[in-house]
């Protein structure tokens, strides 16, 4: 209460302007108005948060299971393969920050059994150094990387492409090399039965339904590579990829490519980082237009309450002083509109993983088939830089939707408005 008494009698008369609508039957329509202009700022900023941590938690979502597949930088030479890639890694490892490495070969076959034929991208790893650079290995459910042993001709798949051609562990299955082999009867393909020695989930509906892993030395002679297709690092910051890729290109000897993750899905970061600005603008009209629903709130309080303006004109108030009431009554409908649109926000994209599955078993659908989305479960990312951004936002729009309408009140001549009082 003490500090309601020191405030000035501007902030009084706001204040007091903003609950009057509730006392007085007189103003409840003009009450009824404002509190749709507060519903409206609340429901856009609650809106806008929720979406972007959402659109945060895909992306992040799906950018970790892709680098759980994928390696952070990949170095390669541009004809050919990388035969000494134990030195290569060694200067790699003189960079601070690169924290695993591990060979590979990459290839494109097909694969059948029975009579399914699917299209595969074939990985060859070294089973002991693939760990350093991915979480494959943690991620087969069933079987083991370390199945795959050289000269055996095992493989490891992802479980969408192990239930679509029906394989098991201990099944098999044929690979069919693109490079065919010359015969004096023309040029056959080249086949290598494979046996199911593990099945792998990343949580990635395009990686488990189109990789296989097999030996790094069955890859080379299956497709007649002389050596490794190249080096994959693991560096302590992901984000710092692009930089640590640069710094590595100056420093490792040799004709080598190197590119990092961000590259490598370009693409699909860039058109997720497009639809978020858009989504980010769009859902900012919506707070625009909630909060200029306020012009035409303030508008009625100014011409309804022209009588009291005249009456505070003539006890001396200034016209700034009146220009001030009116903004503060504006001002104080949009904080606490922001507050609540704030609130509920942040509680529900806090809690999605928990209200989104909740809707689906009520309405017995489900909002992303991972066919389509790559992920079965709406994540959530709740950024507070985010959260103060739009909270700002929302309250500056307010606060320019009240300068006009307290210019007007400003401009209220006392003799004219008392004239029929």
């Amino acid at each position: 209460m003490s500090i309601i008494k020191n405030l000035s009698f501007e902030w009084l008369v706001g204040i007091r302007y903003t609950r009057s609508g509730r006392r007085s039957g007189r103003n409840s329509f003009i009450s009824f108005i404002s509190l749709i202009s507060m519903a409206g700022i609340a429901l856009g900023v609650a809106a806008l948060i929720i979406v972007l941590s959402v659109m945060n938690g895909f992306q992040k979502e799906v950018r970790d299971r892709m680098l759980s597949v994928l390696s952070h930088i990949e170095v390669f030479e541009p004809y050919g393969g990388l035969p000494d890639w134990q030195a290569t890694a060694r200067e790699a490892f003189m960079n601070k920050e690169v924290r695993g490495a591990a060979p590979y070969v990459d290839a494109q076959a097909m694969m059948t059994r029975d009579e399914t034929l699917r299209g595969v991208a074939v990985r060859g790893v070294l089973p002991d150094e693939e760990p350093k650079v991915s979480d494959v290995a943690s991620q087969v459910k069933e079987g083991s990387l370390q199945n795959l042993r050289s000269g055996e001709f095992n493989i490891v798949l992802g479980n969408e492409l192990a239930r679509s051609m029906n394989a098991r562990l201990g099944d098999k299955v044929t690979m069919i090399a693109p490079q065919g082999q010359v015969t004096p009867a023309g040029v056959i393909p080249r086949l290598k039965q494979f046996t199911v020695v593990g099945i792998f989930d990343s949580g990635h509906f395009e990686y488990d339904s189109t990789l296989a892993f097999i030996h790094i030395d069955d890859a080379m002679k299956m497709f007649k590579l002389s050596a490794p297709s190249g080096l994959r690092l693991k560096i302590e910051d992901m984000q710092r990829a692009p930089q640590v890729a640069l710094d590595l290109s100056r420093t490792l000897s040799g004709d080598l490519l190197i590119r990092d993750w961000s590259k490598q899905n370009r693409n699909w970061f860039a058109a997720v980082q497009t639809e978020k600005r858009m989504m980010f603008i769009i859902l900012t009209l919506i707070i625009a237009v909630a909060a200029f629903n306020l012009v035409s709130t303030l508008v009625m309080t100014v011409t309804d309450k022209q009588a009291d303006i005249a009456i505070l004109r003539t006890l001396g108030a200034s016209p700034g002083s009146i220009m001030k009431i009116f903004m503060i009554q504006g001002a104080l409908v949009g904080l606490i509109g922001t507050a609540i649109g704030v609130g509920g926000g942040v509680l529900i994209a806090a809690n999605i993983d928990v209200i989104v599955p909740f809707i689906e078993r009520i309405l017995g659908v489900q909002f992303l088939p991972k066919d389509i989305y790559l992920i079965s479960s709406l994540p959530s990312d709740l950024r507070w830089p985010d959260v103060w951004t739009i909270g700002g936002v929302a309250v500056v729009l307010a606060f320019l939707a009240t300068l006009y309408p307290s210019w007007w009140a400003a401009r209220v001549k006392p003799a004219e408005a008392l004239r029929y009082e």
